[in-house]
């Protein structure tokens, strides 16, 4: 006789940002259809805004909705980075400090009792907790193997400041990497990733958040495929030295359905429709990435010369009027403008779509690589620098040339690498690799035995 299954409780509490919100919803959903429950938490705004709970799966994913407190500067409805400037995330993580007692209470509450929590980076205080009250510990990183590798074990990044103070710092591939390797910062990437976080202090900095909720784990999860980057995987088992399972990149299924008949959508479609296959550049470079006057013009300039057709979606920052002078009507035979919220998976899909340039976010990289759609890699800030060291490495994109010294670019140099990526013989070799990356990245099936995998081990997990 078969033994029962064991239906776990699995208690789900991401990052305050859309990009980590949507994936740990996506992870909650393949839980559940496994037939295990799950007690999503975040706070009320960031509920709504991810997708709805689908009918089927409502009696076994709880939303548990736990108000943010007040933190001064913060405005009163922000409760995302998509919320706030780049320079105020650091008072959305005081905000997220001072839930400490709220999710203390509801573990300490919650019938069943959890089995096990699904943490994101920036709750370090977390896992302490989780453990006094005897609950299983799951840090799950939605950032490359490659990323993670770089910042290296829990107690380089524990010592934070210590051992990497300079942008300079972060230009040399770190001792632990045991192979050649071009990962590393750029001294310009660095330089803004700096100077935008430090407006206002936390009290706590992203290496600590990020050391102590890797090393009081029991395992590290990755939203990523041991195919795609297994040098990488071998590095980060090296140096977490606890369980780490890669559990594919959870290919969207259904938070787009209700676009299908949008009218803002089917706008779009009309306009895709009428471009032959492959032959439409999509420009988004996600929600947070801001570009200087300069960058946008220059930006602009290229997709101009490039000759491609393109639909550019700009996000809050990247606003039409700031674009050159004239530039609207001069492409505007050959090119969509579009500054509302877009549903990218639809676009991504549809095939007039040739090429991505994108700001090399792994949300976005993930869903373009699930289409075989080749890069053009532009990246902005935080871990997308890395991101595109990493997808030039495993050739699938071209990244846009920058002067080393400031990040300074050329509409020239914009215009060529689309023509190296859309339509050179050179570039063929990259277009082709991106399309063979669908049947890993785009495979719902292989995405299913990751989760499965997952599940089992979850399920036999002594501790």
């Amino acid at each position: 006789m078969d033994e029962p299954v064991k239906v776990l409780h699995i208690v789900m509490f991401p990052w305050l940002a859309i990009g980590h919100l949507k994936p740990f919803f996506r992870l909650s959903k393949s839980f559940a259809r496994k037939g295990h429950r799950i007690s999503f938490v975040s706070s009320p705004r960031n509920l709504q805004r991810i997708a709805k709970v689908p009918q089927d799966l409502a009696h076994l994913i709880n939303l548990v909705s736990l108000p943010l407190p007040e933190v001064e500067l913060l405005p009163p409805d922000a409760e995302s980075s998509m919320d706030v400037p780049y320079a105020k995330q650091q008072l959305l993580k005081i905000a997220l400090d001072l839930l400490e007692p709220s999710v203390r209470s509801f573990l300490e509450n919650a019938e069943p009792k959890p089995d096990f929590i699904v943490y994101d980076y920036a709750s370090h205080w977390l896992p302490q907790m989780a453990a006094e009250v005897g609950i299983s510990r799951a840090f799950f990183s939605l950032f490359t193997a490659a990323f993670m590798a770089f910042l290296g074990p829990p107690a380089a990044l524990m010592a934070g400041e210590n051992t990497r103070s300079t942008a300079e710092d972060y230009t040399v591939v770190p001792e632990w990497i045991p192979f050649p390797s071009n990962m590393a910062f750029r001294v310009y990437e660095m330089t803004k990733n700096m100077e935008k976080g430090n407006t206002y202090d936390s009290g706590t900095s992203d290496s600590i958040r990020f050391g102590i909720s890797i090393n009081e784990s029991d395992i590290v999860i990755f939203r990523s495929c041991e195919e795609f980057e297994p040098e990488w995987f071998d590095v980060v088992r090296k140096i977490y030295t606890k369980p780490v399972i890669p559990i594919g990149v959870l290919p969207m299924e259904d938070e787009e359905d209700e676009f299908e008949n949008n009218q803002e959508w089917l706008k779009i479609k009309y306009w895709l429709d009428s471009h032959g296959p492959n032959s439409v550049v999509y420009v988004a470079l996600g929600t947070e990435a801001t570009l200087t006057h300069e960058e946008t013009r220059e930006l602009a300039l290229g997709l101009e010369q490039s000759n491609f057709p393109f639909l550019w979606v700009l996000n809050r920052d990247n606003r039409s009027d700031i674009l050159p002078d004239g530039f609207c009507e001069r492409v505007s035979n050959r090119g969509f403008i579009y500054a509302k919220w877009a549903p990218q998976i639809k676009i991504l899909g549809h095939p007039a779509v040739g090429g991505f340039l994108t700001h090399c976010g792994w949300n976005s990289v993930t869903e373009a690589l699930g289409f075989g759609r080749v890069l053009i890699l532009f990246p902005v800030m935080n871990d997308q620098g890395l991101n595109s060291r990493l997808l030039k490495d495993k050739n699938v994109g071209v990244e846009i040339p920058r002067k080393e010294e400031d990040g300074s670019f050329t509409s020239d140099s914009v215009a060529e690498s689309l023509r190296f990526a859309m339509v050179s013989e050179e570039g063929k070799s990259v277009r082709d690799n991106a399309k063979r990356m669908q049947d890993l990245f785009g495979n719902k099936s292989k995405s299913d035995s990751y989760i499965d995998s997952f599940v089992s081990f979850l399920i036999h997990y002594k501790g």
